[in-house]
């Protein structure tokens, strides 16, 4: 059985250490919300199948031989003539401020659709992860993301609200209607607008909301300042792990692998949470958006004095 099944865009990724505009050296990788989940799950032991369509191109094969070598199951992903592999800039403005580009219009991923996604799905697997990036995509991407979370198997929803892609009334139209679906959903503090009713107009009451509508665990990240996870029965909060920041790119969606990885454990909320930070922290103290993503062993390093050796 596949542990957790997930779909979306990867693209190539480039990273300039200053302005784009000077020019100068970059590094090739690749990133996306959804596979970054996909191999921090895999790190951690879980059985994990990505799925998407990348362009019949070099920069799609990098993505598909990427996530392989990860361990991550692309069975059902797909290369596809329609577009190009989307690509992705990142530069680091001033010092820790990182500027994203996105090439991404009309890409072959912007042609996902159910057709797609469904046969990934049977036989379920245990968790569905789907983020409010892909249905930003295009009308196909956002009907899949529907037709999966309609599907009976139990959802996670990250709502990573990218406001390059679409508005926040254009992003709450399409994510509010997916309540009914979702058994979890992580949000930062300032997104939880998206999915909640727009009659709740704190945090509490958007919290208080979506356990109303049957979603049974909301978790807000706040960053430096840690996270807070409610259920109907108890609200937790734990505090960031202290590192070097090195590059927050990737950290929400290591924080996401950590918190499911936790809850396909059957650790209590305190130890999902737990290890949620612990993953986020690796993604921040590590260059790259996946790469310092920690594996199962490694989970208990931070847990050593700074500057150590292992010997």
């Amino acid at each position: 059985m596949i542990d957790v099944a997930t779909f979306g865009e990867t693209m190539a990724a480039l990273r300039a250490d200053g302005p784009i505009r000077l020019g100068g050296t970059m590094r090739l990788s690749v990133a996306g919300a959804e596979s970054n989940v996909a191999i921090g799950l895999a790190r951690l032991g879980h059985r994990v199948r990505w799925t998407g369509l990348v362009g019949r191109d070099e920069p799609g094969e990098l993505v598909l031989r990427t996530l392989r070598a990860e361990g991550v199951d692309v069975t059902h992903a797909r290369v596809d003539s329609r577009g190009p592999t989307g690509l992705l800039l990142f530069e680091r403005r001033i010092g820790d401020v990182v500027r994203v580009t996105y090439h991404r219009a009309g890409s072959a991923a912007s042609y996902l659709s159910s057709g797609d996604v469904l046969p990934a799905l049977d036989p379920p697997p245990r968790l569905l992860h789907v983020t409010g990036i892909t249905p930003a995509l295009g009308p196909a991407p956002a009907s899949a993301v529907a037709a999966a979370a309609r599907s009976g198997v139990r959802v996670c929803l990250d709502v990573n609200y990218r406001s390059r892609l679409w508005d926040r009334d254009q992003a709450a139209a399409a994510l509010r209607p997916l309540v009914p679906s979702l058994s979890v959903v992580v949000a930062s503090d300032d997104e939880l607008d998206l999915i909640a009713p727009p009659t709740a107009t704190t945090e509490a009451d958007r919290v208080a909301a979506l356990l109303d509508a049957g979603v049974t665990e909301v978790v807000v990240k706040r960053g430096a300042a840690g996270a807070t996870g409610h259920t109907t029965r108890e609200t937790v909060h734990t505090p960031a792990r202290r590192v070097r920041v090195v590059d927050v790119v990737g950290a929400g969606d290591a924080f996401v692998a950590g918190y499911l990885s936790g809850l396909l454990d059957d650790l209590d909320l305190t130890g999902r949470l737990d290890r949620a930070v612990t993953t986020g922290a690796f993604a921040v103290a590590s260059p790259g958006d996946w790469e310092g993503l920690p594996t199962r062993s490694e989970l208990d390093l931070l847990d050593t004095g700074p500057e150590s050796t292992l010997r």
